[in-house]
């Protein structure tokens, strides 16, 4: 299976980064500023480092790039084209932490650290919690004191919990119901209470912030621990293995592509309006998931296979059965996105593969 470190190194993705640096962005917002971005060596964060570090080398944007994660023996083979790059700098912190920073000024702070995936909720549920609370308290503290633009956060699907209403999507003013009494809870809880520790910021210290809720996320920047159903489905797909469901998989989701999420957090970054959250979504990635274990296992030339959880495993998995997102909020402010859910899946596993 190809790895997220040397994805740097596929044609392929090259290509999907270079058209990306010509989206119609105000980029002139950019120009010598400086970005800090937390949970850098995630599927997202990744992604969008690699886009900013492509439009610095090929468009002279000339923003400078600070990336954050806990270990930087990964952070080192992930970004080790950048690693010299004076428009490139790795901290290796932990959020949870108090943090430990030199002095300098970021102009844009991203906070996209956080566990995403059911064997990391199930098994560090304290620490879920603390990097979506406490990581994020420490965040928006050193924000104001770097007298920083703007403050963006990254929310979750997850925050809506099971949708119980007439409508199909939720929008951004809607609320799903959460059994808040479970462990599992952790991680959509902690999600809306980052989200209410921004609006306090903005409130009491003036802070601008944005808040950017995503749809659940695959490409081919994820992590080989990443265990969520469909990363678990994609791996076996590369692998030309048969596709194993842990359920009836009747539950009904949104999707987006890494690529188009790291493109979303720019336009909310550039473009979104203080206070405001924004989903990121589109119906064409609007999928069961029975239909895309059926997807993958097509493009695999494979099967789909039923199997039982395991108790850890189980203990990790959303409750929600139906969670749809209504894009139209962010769609508004220009973003698109440039794959569905077919040539999402495909482009995956073609990288994947490699």
């Amino acid at each position: 299976m190809q790895t997220s470190s040397s994805i740097l190194e596929k044609k392929q993705y090259q290509q999907e980064i270079k058209d990306q640096i010509s989206l119609p962005l105000p980029w002139e917002k950019l120009e010598n500023k400086s970005i800090l971005l937390s949970g850098a060596t995630g599927m997202i964060g990744s992604w969008l480092i690699d886009l900013l570090m492509a439009k610095n080398q090929l468009d002279g944007l000339n923003c400078k790039v600070y990336a954050i994660s806990r270990r930087e023996d990964r952070a080192r083979a992930r970004f080790a084209p950048y690693w010299d790059r004076p428009d490139f700098q790795y901290f290796s912190q932990d959020i949870n932490q108090a943090l430990d920073l030199p002095a300098f000024q970021a102009d844009y702070v991203i906070h996209g650290a956080s566990n995403t995936h059911p064997v990391a909720y199930a098994t560090d549920p304290i620490g879920t919690i603390l990097t979506n609370i406490t990581g994020t308290a420490h965040l928006l503290d050193f924000a104001k004191s770097a007298n920083c633009r703007r403050f963006l956060f990254l929310s979750s699907v997850e925050i809506y919990g099971e949708n119980k209403s007439d409508s199909l999507r939720f929008k951004e003013e809607d609320c799903g119901y959460i059994d808040c009494n479970t462990m599992r809870a952790g991680y959509p809880e902690s999600k809306r209470a980052g989200e209410a520790l921004c609006q306090a910021y903005i409130a009491q210290e003036s802070m601008d912030a944005v808040i950017l809720r995503l749809s659940r996320v695959y490409g081919p920047t994820m992590l080989s621990s990443d265990s969520k159903a469909l990363a678990q489905f994609l791996k076996k797909g590369a692998a030309k293995e048969d596709i194993v469901l842990k359920s009836a998989g009747t539950q009904y989701y949104s999707y987006v592509y890494a690529g188009d999420a790291a493109s979303a957090i720019l336009w909310a970054l550039l473009l979104g309006e203080c206070g405001q959250a924004y989903n990121v979504a589109d119906p064409a990635s609007d999928i069961t998931l029975k239909d895309l274990a059926a997807l993958i296992a097509q493009h695999a030339g494979t099967k789909v296979v039923f199997q039982i959880p395991d108790e850890v495993e189980s203990a990790g998995y959303s409750r929600a059965t139906r969670a749809l997102l209504d894009g139209g909020k962010l769609k508004a402010l220009g973003w698109q996105p440039r794959e569905t859910i077919q040539n999402g899946i495909a482009r995956t596993l073609s990288l994947l593969e490699g």
